[in-house]
């Protein structure tokens, strides 16, 4: 079975081909708040650097990520912290 932590990686990793990518499950910080369920992979943070991203605004490197995620947002991701930048970035 496949875990939504490798769907969000795999699925990140084929639309921006990072030079950096980390996917991280923080369900278990948010355990009895809004979204959270029992087995966690509810809420996550991504840290991605990819050239997709350089010219682009936060808030379309932001869409760029949400739109590669869709499915998984319609389905079990509640919340998705993201930190998208461009190589060279701090």
């Amino acid at each position: 079975m496949t875990t939504i932590t490798e769907r969000i990686t795999r699925k990140l990793e084929a639309a921006f081909t990072p030079q950096r990518l980390k996917v991280i499950d923080e369900s278990h910080q948010h355990h009895g708040h809004g979204g959270w369920r029992e087995g966690g992979e509810t809420h996550f943070r991504v840290d991605i650097v990819s050239d997709a991203f350089l010219g682009k605004s936060r808030l379309e490197r932001h869409r760029l990520v949400n739109g590669a995620l869709a499915e998984e947002l319609a389905e079990r991701v509640h919340a998705l912290a993201i930190a998208a930048k461009a190589p060279g970035e701090g």
